[in-house]
């Protein structure tokens, strides 16, 4: 007889789309403990630029996976499936239904779709291409990775640091493309049965706005006080930190250091924030969520999770 897998429900959607809003909203009705599906949340004292919840917010309903590790620390898609799956049985046990929120498709599609059997960092591979990356620029990379691993390199910017120089470490750590080790991975069944709603907008102008509105509701909020603070509580922070590469906070650092004036760094991280969510919108349309409903409809859309939540955990 087949086991029946615990179930958790799903609220994804780009940042600035109102995913918190609607979860405490659906606290109100539900009995729900809320697992934080967002990988800057994680970090403590990284609260203005993340859109982190309120005090009074994160008291008004369990919240998990929020200011667990410092800025200086890393957190896998690995520890976030074991973390989340143990998070889901507890509360579930607490008679509660847990409620997964957030926007980083990266830790769900772990969920859901299995982990990928990539090798761990290879520090010593990791500071060659830097060091490349210093004396020749990101494009040097980029063809190079044009070169052993055409595949990867077409689905990635030339300009996305981060998983071009983490492609490359895997060639050279493996000897084997990375576009090759993930079609060789194959899929695992998920250890939670999840329902999904994806919050996506049919407007996307209107997302834009939220996003510059969000932005400067920050700046207004003391996001570059909290930057300046951060560099203070730790002075081994740098930008090519994962904490660090969070939007926002690698074009204040780089404010901050008089790389660029003010404007810019505000420019800089609107636009950046609009990448981010324009990713996620990506992700999502891979996904295939079960439901889809438009985050500018407010009326429609928390009745109809509501709906949708009731029937699932029926």
């Amino acid at each position: 007889m087949a086991t029946s897998l615990p179930k958790v429900f799903a609220l994804l959607g780009p940042t600035a789309s109102g995913k918190t809003s609607l979860a405490l909203r659906l606290a109100e009705r539900f009995p729900i403990e809320i697992i934080s599906l967002d990988s800057a949340l994680i970090y403590r004292d990284m609260n203005i630029g993340t859109a982190k919840p309120t005090t009074e917010e994160l008291q008004t309903v369990p919240h998990h996976l929020i200011d667990i590790i410092s800025p200086l620390e890393s957190y896998s898609a690995a520890q976030f499936v074991s973390d989340c799956v143990c998070l889901v049985q507890e509360i579930h046990a607490r008679g509660h239904f847990p409620l997964l929120v957030g926007g980083t498709m990266m830790y769900y599609h772990a969920l859901t779709q299995g982990l990928n059997s990539l090798p761990e960092a290879n520090t010593q591979i990791r500071a060659e291409l830097n060091k490349l990356k210093q004396q020749h620029g990101m494009d040097y990379l980029y063809t190079q990775l044009q070169q052993v691993d055409p595949i990867t390199a077409a689905r990635l910017p030339a300009g996305d640091s981060q998983r071009i120089e983490r492609a490359l470490e895997i060639y050279h750590t493996t000897g084997i493309p990375m576009s090759s080790h993930l079609a060789r991975q194959e899929s695992q069944r998920a250890p939670v049965e999840v329902c999904s709603l994806a919050l996506v907008p049919s407007d996307r102008a209107r997302l834009r706005i939220q996003i510059a509105t969000r932005f400067h509701s920050m700046l207004a909020q003391g996001f570059i006080e909290e930057v300046e603070a951060l560099r203070l509580q730790y002075p081994d922070l740098h930008s090519d930190l994962p904490s660090i590469r969070c939007v926002g906070y690698r074009q204040a650092f780089n404010y901050l250091d008089g790389i660029t004036d003010y404007n810019t760094f505000v420019e800089s991280g609107i636009v950046a924030t609009r990448q981010l969510a324009k990713r996620q919108l990506t992700w999502l349309r891979k996904l295939n969520p079960n439901y889809q409903l438009d985050p500018f409809d407010p009326a429609n859309l928390y009745v109809q999770t509501a709906q949708f939540m009731q029937r699932f955990f029926a």
